[in-house]
């Protein structure tokens, strides 16, 4: 299982940064496209849809998408704005309370509107950062992959007080101070390294704790709909929602920090 995990780590780090580095902007745009309607389906069948449903929601979220790229590209950055802020309102005061209270949620369109809150500000971020500079992108997605590696393997090795049991069983307290850990590293030699101040560790715990809230809700929904994994598309992780979902709450805060000014002179 670690090996397949390891694999398809290795696989998708060499694939997506080969795309990140030489794909132009239209083309990375409809590779990340992809990824989202990927992710709608996925999240389709966590909330229970028919198949019907399930094939009309991802074809929302693509040619959604597919029309804001290609024939409405000049809106692009309204999206982008509008996006991230219901991102950033669902991940700081909804999904916090849904965690506390872990309720049972059976309509199917609150789980909708849920699944595109939670996805396409994602996949809004990634176009969008690449595009301020992608040395963020790089460096924020790296943040998360590292704490949720160092979390894995000091779950493992050191695990034994559940971090929230009712939700994730395999979680554990000694998995996150591993996370924290290595992102205190990671942050603290990026900050040494580029000359900024320590104080961005802070950002960088807060990315962290977002991608474990991330994490969280996913399995959240996973355990409400009985189900392990997200998909099987990717061998030894799962779905690509399995592989995303520390991304998925951590990006657009980021890139909601990026767009204060703008938030700011909307309401000047």
């Amino acid at each position: 299982m670690l090996k397949t995990r390891l694999i398809t780590s290795l696989v998708l780090f060499l694939s997506i940064g080969a795309a990140f580095v030489y794909l132009p902007p239209l083309y990375w745009g409809l590779l990340v496209l992809a990824v989202t309607s990927i992710g709608a389906w996925e999240w389709a069948g966590m909330s229970k849809f028919n198949k019907a449903f399930s094939l009309i929601y991802s074809a929302f979220v693509l040619f959604l998408g597919l029309f804001v790229i290609l024939y409405t590209p000049q809106s692009m950055q309204v999206v982008i704005i509008w996006g991230v802020l219901a991102s950033a309102l669902f991940w700081l005061l909804v999904v916090p309370f849904l965690l506390a209270f872990t309720p049972k949620i059976n309509n199917r369109f609150i789980m909708a509107v849920l699944g595109l809150i939670a996805i396409i500000p994602f996949g809004l971020t990634l176009i969008a950062l690449r595009e301020i500079n992608p040395l963020l992108l790089v460096v924020f997605a790296m943040t998360v992959w590292i704490a949720d590696s160092s979390a894995y393997f000091a779950g493992k090795r050191f695990g034994k007080h559940k971090l929230a049991p009712s939700i994730s069983p395999g979680k554990t307290w000694e998995g996150v101070l591993g996370a924290f850990v290595a992102i205190t590293i990671y942050a603290t030699l990026l900050s040494y390294l580029t000359h900024q101040s320590y104080w961005f560790v802070f950002v960088f715990w807060g990315v962290m704790v977002l991608s474990i809230m991330g994490d969280l809700f996913e399995s959240l929904i996973k355990r409400q709909a009985g189900i392990k994994d997200s998909g099987n598309l990717l061998p030894g992780h799962g779905g690509v929602l399995d592989r995303i979902d520390g991304l998925t709450s951590s990006l657009p805060l980021v890139m909601f920090l990026l767009t204060l000014p703008i938030y700011y002179n909307l309401y000047l």
